[in-house]
């Protein structure tokens, strides 16, 4: 679910969007996939999580346990060139909490930190879109909260539109963390619904080296409120596994 983005906020100006650029720019909020869209250059786009919501249900050591995770992920991107922006995400403050055997444990902390690169690749077709992301996901979180080793990822994102009504689009994100090797596909359905209201679904296919195989599915919808101004509802659930997992997220995204 996404975690990287800008470094250089203070040099930013917050000049008025680009009319003739506010109909290829495009948040990557919602879902797991990234878009095609690149933010302006001299421009800044915030999106924040408010919050996103994960609640499992596990059994160990033969025993029911039940646990709700709640974090403010937030990212940050700005443009540093023609078709490139820098990228600077936060996991946020997180909170947790677990039932187990009629005890309750409640903890909380900070997430890990990331960066990255994201190029638009001009495939001149102005239906066919496509993006490359180089990410780096930094294990600065506390305990309980972060990946625990550094994950290194390498993701492109290829978005075709349909007709005004319809796109569709597929993400590849593959990622090394501590040598083992994983690959997520993400295959992404979207539809425009009224002026201000679109929607998604979308399919999460990912393989770990020596995990099972594991997959999800994920909607939600999109409030456009103006050209700078978004937001977000989406829900999901695991398909995979013996354990019951469920995802929702609300947000809100800016671009200045």
């Amino acid at each position: 679910m996404k975690k990287l983005q800008q470094c250089s906020v203070l040099a930013l100006t917050l000049g008025a969007a680009c009319p003739a650029f506010a109909a290829d720019f495009s948040f990557d909020r919602p879902g797991s996939g990234i878009g095609t869209g690149i933010t302006p250059i001299g421009q800044l786009a915030w999106e924040q999580g408010l919050p996103s919501a994960n609640y499992e249900e596990s059994t160990v050591n033969g025993v029911q346990q039940k646990t709700t995770t709640l974090n403010a992920d937030m990212l940050l991107r700005t443009g540093i060139a023609h078709n490139l922006e820098l990228q600077l995400g936060w996991q946020g403050p997180s909170w947790s909490q677990v039932k187990q055997a009629g005890k309750t444990v409640d903890e909380d902390g900070l997430g890990d930190v990331s960066i990255g690169l994201k190029s638009a690749i001009d495939l001149n077709d102005e239906n066919l879109t496509m993006a490359v992301l180089l990410e780096a996901v930094l294990a600065t979180g506390n305990d309980g909260f972060t990946a625990e080793d550094d994950i290194y990822a390498l993701a492109t994102a290829v978005s075709y539109k349909q007709s005004d009504l319809v796109d569709t689009s597929i993400t590849m994100r593959y990622e090394v963390q501590n040598g083992d090797w994983a690959v997520t596909a993400i295959p992404t359905i979207g539809y425009k619904l009224s002026d201000k209201w679109s929607g998604f679904s979308e399919f999460v296919y990912r393989k770990a080296e020596s995990q099972d195989y594991e997959y999800s599915l994920g909607s939600g919808v999109i409030y456009a409120l103006n050209d700078r101004t978004q937001f977000d509802a989406s829900v999901g659930v695991v398909l995979s596994g013996a354990d019951k997992s469920y995802q929702s997220g609300l947000g809100v995204s800016y671009l200045f």
